[in-house]
């Protein structure tokens, strides 16, 4: 290749290369979370693909705390479609607690046997080991704001439940549930 030709080839700079390089390790961090940090909210960011929209940290902690006296010490939870406030639950090390986030994004799997994989399209699909009416709590943030969606999800919450519901959604149409 004659040097007329190599000039032709598009280089970064020194800088844009390390910014993009620093932009591949952060892309890399969240999406293998790990160590003390590994239940943070945020470890793991949003997808917009996939409607997802975390909650912020406060949020996040006022809605654990909510789960936690209503669950009372010893509590199942399901945390159907609130990664944030599953990894809440987790980051205030509530080992009295078993809690399970059914979530729809594999990074999730991240957190091993408390991960479920859960389409709400197919809202009684979930592993034989989820048995019916197993959770003291479930909290749930359907994923879209759809009839269809939200009366599937009920589905799914109606079989795990044992009672406890915490419902969050941004539009009037909870009141079916």
């Amino acid at each position: 290749m004659s040097d007329l030709e190599d000039d032709d080839v598009p280089q970064l700079s020194s800088h844009a290369l390390a910014a993009l390089q620093e932009f591949y390790a952060e892309q890399k961090q969240h999406t293998n979370p790990c160590g003390d940090e590994k239940y943070s909210v945020g470890r793991i960011e949003e997808n917009w693909q996939l409607s997802q929209f975390w909650y912020s940290e406060e949020t996040a902690l006022r809605l654990a705390r909510e789960v936690i006296a209503a669950a009372g010490e010893g509590g199942r939870v399901a945390c159907v479609s609130t990664p944030t406030v599953y990894q809440k639950l987790r980051e205030l090390r509530r080992e009295d607690m078993a809690v399970c986030v059914f979530e729809y994004d594999r990074r999730f799997a991240a957190y091993g046997e408390e991960f479920v994989f859960y389409d709400y399209s197919n809202p009684l699909d979930l592993p034989e080991s989820i048995a019916a009416h197993s959770f003291h709590l479930v909290i749930a943030d359907p994923p879209y704001l759809s009839e269809e969606c939200l009366r599937k999800t009920s589905e799914t919450i109606k079989y795990l439940t044992q009672g406890k519901i915490l419902l969050c959604t941004g539009d009037h149409i909870a009141t079916g549930v």
